[in-house]
């Protein structure tokens, strides 16, 4: 009975690995409407490219890693947050996406904010970020964050030059006041070339799976890249504090990208494995008298595949 039971989860243990690897696959697959042009050209810039196997595999073990991770802070209450700051389509949400697709999400959750509303922009500028910290025991990702006061709000006019000053004056006494609470803060900046960007546009524009991710913002992005840049070293300059510095990614490769990433974060974290009560799967109780009823047909959805 041992031997069928081993064989029975060696089986199961093959078939998930194998649906994990076609999960990783379809997000790999994202390309597949390009152009042929198009793709010929992104591949000729990239020649380098990480191979797949390698990139799968290790993204595998460290998703295993980052479960651990996951159990230790739900274990000890601890509280993190994780900043993705970077350029349009410099990645963020391709590496956020890597990080949270096998943990809890009651645990580990993403947060990307609309733009304010009327009554928001009269709040306190980090008021609206408020209500999104962790915790005990969680983990919150925002994909973009309060530093878009530093970098589109300036750059795009939305915010004025002394609204820019007090959030400069204020943001590192506020990301202090985090840290002394308990939370960890942890900034990433995704960085990648004027000619990546460019590509990566280009991409967008001629797959329709991801041509809602272009908006008139990203447009002007391209247009305004040095005002950009130097809203970036400006950001860098002023806000990299001991207590909570910036980490910068470099982009281009976005499979590099991502494990890099990953493993740095996972460096960061003092998480150590946490020892579970053995789980046993009681029996189920059957009543005699029980009849299971006959649904009407029209309640199932049609097996059409």
């Amino acid at each position: 009975m041992a031997t069928d039971d081993n064989e029975l989860g060696q089986d199961w243990l093959a078939e998930e690995l194998g649906e994990m690897l076609d999960e990783d696959l379809e997000l790999e697959l994202e390309d597949a409407a390009l152009s042929r042009e198009i793709a010929r050209i992104y591949k000729d810039r990239h020649p380098d490219a990480l191979d797949r196997k390698i990139y799968l595999t290790s993204l595998i073990q460290m998703q295993a890693e980052l479960i651990k991770l996951q159990d230790w802070v739900q274990h000890t209450k601890e509280k993190v947050v994780v900043l993705f700051e970077g350029r349009d389509s410099a990645g963020k949400g391709g590496v956020i996406k890597r990080l949270t697709q096998r943990l809890n999400p009651r645990v580990v959750r993403s947060v990307a904010l609309p733009a304010p509303s009327d009554r928001e922009k009269t709040q306190w500028y980090f008021q609206r970020y408020i209500p999104h910290l962790p915790a005990g025991g969680e983990i919150v990702l925002f994909d973009r964050s309060w530093y878009n006061r530093a970098g589109v709000e300036r750059v795009m006019g939305f915010a004025s030059e002394d609204q820019v000053e007090e959030f400069f004056r204020s943001v590192p006494e506020f990301e202090r006041m985090l840290v002394r609470s308990g939370i960890r803060v942890i900034k990433y900046w995704f960085s990648i070339t004027d000619e990546e960007q460019q590509m990566r546009f280009l991409v967008r524009i001629h797959d329709p799976f991801k041509q809602w991710k272009l908006s008139p913002m990203d447009l002007q992005s391209r247009v305004r890249w040095e005002q950009y840049t130097k809203a970036k070293e400006d950001m860098f300059a002023r806000t990299n504090i001991p207590e909570a510095p910036w980490y910068i990614v470099e982009g281009n490769d976005k499979k590099r990208a991502r494990l890099n990433c990953i493993s740095h974060f996972l460096s960061l974290i003092p998480y150590q494995d946490i020892q579970h009560e053995e789980i046993h799967l009681p029996d189920r109780i059957f009543n005699p008298d029980y009849e299971r009823a006959t649904l009407p047909p029209e309640l199932y959805v049609p097996q059409k595949y």
